[in-house]
């Protein structure tokens, strides 16, 4: 017998969602790219808890977990502090994730909310170049991995790597490029075979990382110091707790940008409910095995090598089995790409084609991200894990009050209630037209927050609280929402 679901009201689109023909046809703010989901959304929780295992596991992430202990944090003080963090995370990412789940558009969509249907382009404009920055990164990372394999597989090669143009080998070109049209035939075939590689490349993933993990502990003769650290001298007291601290903070900023655009994803899920779960297992699960096995292969590599590895290509360098390289290689590469389309390609492509909706297609804000990403040559971007690090601040710095302003407004000062159709509306009558299409309060109340985040972040005198640049941001832009909110008519501000 077949059962067949009823739907219920947190299943579907309310009727307001429903756009006639003067949505439809408005260039500025309507393609069907970025049109409202109708009806149940296809996405479970398992398809989730596969997003967050492509999400967490990439060689970014592991330089990131790694780079802690050159704080001078010990292994289990960093695990410590990134799952702190983790938690933090979980609960912002139910936040955005439910209200991508409820409203059912993508997140520039969703930003016009609060920052009025052109005001968006703002938040839009700066999610897609970070995007673009960590696609690239990402993109150059699982073309070094491929680079190896075939340096070790094909010896003959190495004559190709030898010269360099724009700080590449020639050899080094041909991989990255190889890799970025992949990537963009994965695009280019839609957000369900974005869904489908998610769910092939977590679990790939996993065999990659454990693999390593095996070998590296083997060759230390499962020897594990969990006292290890980086630093000449660890941090003991204070200083210690307020590095763990910092780790969480920079944990979190780790994964601003994903967070903001979690609409990005979540819209396409089945209910409220598939959002939790999935985030709890996920995120939690995912998030915490992640940290466990980069702190044990860091950890395990300093008794191989004497300080512990921070790229974990090099690992891969070191294998004597070709077979053996080959798979974990091909796996690494496969979860880059996988972590990449899911946390940077989609976000910059749909933001891009809200620039200019009659223009620019999904597809073609792909293209857009993909030679962009080229433009900012990533490999002169990409370091050291400290770099790493302050980077994530200087992005949490910008991300952050964006966050605070649209969770606050979203659930504080619209309490859930949206005009589904108005957000595709250039009716100067319309709940988010605001003025001209600009919520002029919210936009200073962020270049306000960001200016305080960015101070915090990049002027050397505050270096204690760079880490903190995103829970600061959130705090700020929240608390500036409600300000405003207190200050400004209620008929500009209320759904």
């Amino acid at each position: 017998m077949t059962t067949v679901k009823r739907l219920t009201s947190r299943d579907i689109i309310p009727d307001n969602a429903q756009l006639t023909t003067s949505h439809t046809t408005n260039p500025r703010l309507y393609n069907a790219d970025i049109a409202p989901r109708t009806g149940a959304g296809e996405w479970k929780s398992g398809n989730l808890f596969n997003w967050w295992m492509s999400a967490w596991h990439s060689l970014g992430g592991y330089a990131m977990a790694v780079g802690f202990m050159s704080l001078g944090l010990t292994g289990w003080q960093a695990l410590i502090g990134m799952i702190l963090g983790m938690v933090a995370m979980w609960g912002a990412s139910n936040l955005m994730g439910v209200a991508g789940q409820k409203v059912g558009v993508p997140f520039p969509v969703f930003a016009r909310i609060s920052f009025g249907v052109y005001g968006a382009n703002i938040p839009a404009f700066i999610r897609a170049i970070v995007a673009v920055c960590w696609y690239g990164i990402q993109t150059y990372l699982a073309s070094h991995a491929v680079k190896i394999l075939i340096l070790k597989v094909f010896p003959f090669t190495e004559t190709a790597d030898q010269s360099s143009f724009l700080g590449l080998s020639p050899l080094g070109w041909i991989c990255l490029l190889t890799l970025w049209a992949a990537q963009l035939f994965v695009l280019f075939r839609g957000m369900e075979a974005v869904r489908r590689l998610s769910d092939f490349a977590g679990p790939t993933i996993w065999v990659a990382m454990i693999a390593l993990a095996v070998w590296t502990l083997a060759r230390a003769d499962w020897q594990l110091d969990w006292n290890y650290t980086m630093a000449e001298n660890p941090l003991t007291g204070g200083a210690m707790i307020v590095a763990v601290l910092s780790t969480a903070s920079l944990t979190l900023a780790y994964m601003a940008g994903p967070m903001l655009n979690f609409a990005d994803f979540t819209r396409l899920s089945a209910n409220p409910g598939a959002v939790r779960r999935g985030n709890s297992l996920g995120l939690l699960v995912n998030g915490i095995a992640f940290a466990v096995i980069s702190v044990v292969i860091g950890i395990s590599s300093a008794e191989v090598y004497g300080v512990a590895v921070t790229d974990p290509i090099l690992l891969l360098g070191e294998l004597d089995s070709v077979s053996l390289l080959l798979l974990s290689t091909l796996a690494v590469a496969v979860a880059q790409v996988g972590v990449n389309i899911i946390c940077n390609f989609v976000s910059a492509s749909f933001d891009f084609s809200h620039l200019a909706p009659g223009a620019i297609s999904f597809r073609t804000g792909g293209l857009i991200t993909a030679v962009l990403a080229i433009v900012v040559m990533p490999w002169n971007m990409y370091s050291s894990p400290v770099i790493v690090n302050y980077f994530l601040g200087g992005v949490g710095a910008m991300i952050g009050p964006l966050f605070g302003i649209i969770m606050a407004d979203f659930y504080l000062v619209k309490r859930q209630q949206i005009r589904i159709c108005d957000l595709y509306s250039s009716d100067p009558d319309s709940r988010y037209h605001y003025s001209h299409g600009v919520n002029r309060a919210y936009v200073l109340a962020f270049l306000a927050c960001s200016g305080i985040c960015m101070v915090l972040a990049l002027v050397p005198v505050f270096a204690p609280a760079a880490p903190f640049s995103w829970p600061i941001g959130v705090a700020l832009g929240a608390l500036a929402t409600l300000l405003v909110q207190r200050t400004t008519t209620s008929t500009q501000l209320t759904a």
